[in-house]
């Protein structure tokens, strides 16, 4: 299923950082899967993979050469997401910047939405 309106939006430095691991891991041309998962301190976390296979019901896109999917499922808590690459001296990452995310914890990976509280795990 293809999607009206972008469910996730890819900057262009995320996009070249997501080629070079495609390439590196021989995923060339395969999906970004953007996902929720339970869990975390806040009570969901966020996932990425790559995936070859694009199920009925997904959600896609493609961004910056970037093919990306999103599961009907999560669509609705990832609406709007940002999800950037920043490279600093301490190294980089993909930060993600959901605008449905009411609390999250310092790890920047876990979340909840007014909707959504998922299964909060303790932090060690």
């Amino acid at each position: 299923m293809t999607s009206e309106k972008k469910v996730i939006e890819l900057t262009e430095a995320a996009a070249f950082r997501v080629k070079e691991m495609q390439q590196h891991n021989e995923e060339d041309g395969a999906f970004l899967r953007v996902a929720v998962h339970g869990g975390g301190c806040s009570g969901l976390s966020y996932g990425m993979n790559f995936d070859r296979n694009q199920n009925e019901d997904d959600f896609s896109d493609e961004q910056h050469g970037i093919k990306i999917l999103v599961s009907r499922e999560d669509a609705p808590i990832l609406m709007g997401t940002k999800i950037d690459y920043k490279q600093s001296l301490m190294g980089g990452g993909f930060t993600i910047d959901n605008p449905n995310a009411i609390a999250s914890c310092g790890c920047g990976t876990s979340f909840r939405t007014a909707k959504v509280e998922g299964t909060p795990e303790v932090c060690e």
